[in-house]
């Protein structure tokens, strides 16, 4: 029998040189920069030689003409999310932190990423995914009450591809579906429609230090308005966070191995963050699952990270040291 490949030895920080990428051209472009930001200065506070650059015209150039020892992607939307800079470092085999290309793909379609998830057998609610064209050409108030009727309300809509709650609304009356249809296809041209399961939202960072996928304490999100949008996730005030989240053992044991099968389901590596709701059950139930999670400072992966005990930091330094590890 052959012997088991093992990963490559982690590169000593002090020979590696990062890049961080931030900002880009989606809707998330504000928080990204925060993000970016965030982990230029943990790393340089590790000990790492590390730069922060846009996604731009000049980056590609830079690539090539010096080439860093990995890159940290931390742009939010399309650019950071769907695969296709992913798929570029990989053309100059530059290793990144984060999954591949593949898998990054899989995850930014969120009605592709749920059909693999139930798939797996993992609880993620009944859902439609409705592309904007469809919905205009077959009628949408037929739709609409078709929806309804299937699925039942109330319901959660929201882009089929994005982050940061744009465009999401939460619909409890059938004659409010029309506005939070067009509310989403201002942001995405295919509207997720999903039914909305009341309970308690948690995320759950998960992260491999070198020991296998590892889920850090699940973070509870409590909105004051009720829903976690764009302005309750970055204005100061609109969010209270607890974490870990108010769960009894058996409950965030439960919670940590669903948010762990979906990391898995989805082929991801190095980190992620799993978004569920937890219903009165204490059933978890995935909503979405992000290789590009927030890192500003009301961002959940370094608030789990805190909560775990780790140093952000170091956690990122030895992130991108098993990065290092993987070029060529």
């Amino acid at each position: 029998m052959s012997a088991r490949p093992t990963a490559p030895s982690p590169v000593p920080t002090s020979e590696i040189r990062v890049l961080v990428l931030a900002g880009g051209l989606s809707y998330e472009r504000d928080v990204s920069l925060r993000s970016g930001r965030r982990v230029l200065d943990a790393l340089r506070a590790s000990g790492i030689e590390a730069e922060l650059r846009d996604a731009d015209v000049t980056l590609l150039p830079a690539l090539e003409a010096d080439p860093p020892d990995a890159v940290v992607i931390a742009l939010h939307g399309a650019t950071g999310e769907d695969g296709s800079l992913r798929g570029v470092l990989d053309l100059y085999d530059i290793p990144y932190v984060g999954c591949d290309a593949r898998s990054s793909r899989l995850a930014w379609d969120k009605p592709s990423a749920k059909t693999v998830l139930r798939e797996a057998g993992i609880p993620t609610p009944d859902w439609v995914a409705l592309p904007h064209d469809r919905f205009s050409e077959l009628g949408a108030v037929v739709v609409l009450d078709r929806i309804a009727e299937r699925i039942g309300l109330p319901l959660m809509v929201k882009p089929a591809h994005g982050g940061s709650g744009l465009g999401a609304a939460v619909v409890r009356d059938v004659g409010a579906l029309p506005a939070a249809m067009v509310g989403c296809f201002s942001y995405d041209s295919t509207a997720l429609v999903e039914r909305y399961v009341p309970g308690m939202d948690v995320a759950v960072s998960v992260v491999d230090l070198g020991e296998g996928p590892q889920a850090l304490p699940a973070v509870e999100i409590v909105p004051r308005n009720g829903v976690y949008d764009y302005a309750a996730r970055y204005t100061a005030g609109l969010t209270t966070w607890h974490a870990p989240a108010r769960l009894d053992a058996a409950v965030a044991t439960r919670v940590a191995e669903t948010a762990l099968a979906a990391h898995s389901a989805l082929g991801l590596r190095d980190l992620s963050r799993v978004d569920l709701i937890v219903d009165a059950s204490g059933q978890p139930h995935v909503l979405e699952v992000n290789v590009s999670p927030g890192m500003t400072e009301t961002s959940l992966l370094p608030l789990a990270v805190q909560a775990a005990g780790l140093d952000f930091g170091k956690l990122l330094a030895t992130l991108v040291s098993r990065a290092a590890a993987r070029r060529g």
